[in-house]
């Protein structure tokens, strides 16, 4: 399962340089990450069984500036499982260019509210996250 989400690029993106602050790429990802969950379709039920998913590592690999009026389209997939943590591949793609903007590999816990802490991966989820792992190497 490969999500792919469409932001343009407006002035409150930019730099001093006219070109897409780094910072901005973290909220870039995390609404693709958003868009993912939605259609992944968890979030509310994990939420009312008091888990949640927690980004507990980003790294983000900056390939070309953006700029002002580029559409650029977010794309999320899951890319790795493990006992309680799950790993999703993101890349930025200039939508006219079809150059690579900028990748990034995040990793999420599965958080307990009640205990604050990680825990394994209910097995329900677990199963449902290696579906989109294998829908997506496809």
């Amino acid at each position: 399962m490969i999500n792919k989400v469409q932001i343009k690029v407006r002035g409150y993106h930019l730099d001093i340089f006219q070109h897409v602050n780094n910072a901005r790429y973290l909220e870039f990802l995390e609404e693709g990450r958003w868009a993912f969950f939605d259609d992944f379709g968890v979030g509310s039920d994990m939420m009312e069984q008091g888990i949640a998913w927690v980004v507990v590592n980003i790294n983000i690999n900056f390939k070309k500036e953006a700029s002002f009026g580029d559409v650029l389209e977010v794309q999320t997939a899951f890319s790795a499982l493990g006992n309680r943590s799950i790993s999703m591949q993101q890349n930025i793609i200039n939508d006219k260019t079809q150059e690579l903007v900028a990748e990034a590999q995040v990793t999420y816990v599965c958080f307990s509210q009640k205990l604050k802490a990680a825990i394994p991966l209910p097995e329900e989820y677990r199963i449902k996250v290696e579906q989109a792992i294998a829908l997506s190497s496809q």
